[in-house]
């Protein structure tokens, strides 16, 4: 009995080579401003409404606004410690708007979850420099996983500037300096100074000014 065997060969293709990836474009870095030209530039602060989050009342008002805002400026306080191995929680958030700068006080409120909620909203834009290590300060007090964060340092080297602080930044970008003064007072006082009210307003804006700038 003759057995038939039908062989099927598959037709020899050639193994496509791989193209070399393009290389990405070199990131140019700017010139920065020196520390005597930033010095030498005029002073600017946030000049708009202040609005000092102390009570459950206040904060329902201040949520509904940052609830409409795409876009929100971010910063935190924290009381400043000289003793080796000692971590102060954050006192204050900043929050501001284009039209308003709100400054909850975490001595007076708790990082509650209706704060925390506003801040993993991947929706609203949270932006500001250094701001992952404030949401983890954030986090000890209250944990919650953030969401629409931008650093504007990341957003900044990206473009090649060498400048990575708020003052740097805005020095090099907007063309004028912020006071730093009350940056090392006492942001857990139950009343806040009038120089530690302007400075923290001020350091929310001036983040949502840059991620314009930036962008």
């Amino acid at each position: 009995m003759l057995s038939t065997h039908s062989s099927s060969r598959r037709p020899y293709r050639r193994k496509a080579e791989k193209r070399p990836a393009a290389p990405k474009p070199a990131v140019v870095l700017q010139p920065c401003l020196s520390k005597d030209e930033i010095n030498e530039l005029p002073i600017q602060a946030w000049a708009g409404p202040i609005v000092i989050v102390q009570d459950e009342q206040a904060l329902d008002a201040a949520l509904e606004q940052l609830w409409k805002e795409p876009v929100l400026g971010f910063d935190t306080e924290t009381r400043p410690t000289f003793t080796k191995g000692k971590i102060c929680l954050p006192a204050l958030i900043q929050l501001a708007t284009a039209h308003t700068a709100y400054l909850i006080q975490l001595t007076h409120l708790p990082f509650s979850e209706r704060i925390a909620e506003l801040l993993s909203s991947p929706r609203i834009l949270k932006v500001g420099v250094a701001i992952h290590d404030d949401m983890k300060a954030l986090a000890r007090i209250h944990e919650f996983t953030p969401g629409g964060v931008v650093d504007l340092a990341a957003l900044a080297r990206a473009k090649g500037i060498q400048a990575q602080g708020l003052r740097t930044l805005s020095a090099n970008l907007l063309g004028f300096r912020i006071s730093k003064g009350a940056q090392c007072s006492n942001w857990e006082n139950r009343e806040l100074t009038p120089q530690q009210i302007k400075y923290a307003a001020t350091d929310a804006w001036i983040g949502r000014e840059l991620y314009f700038h930036l962008i």
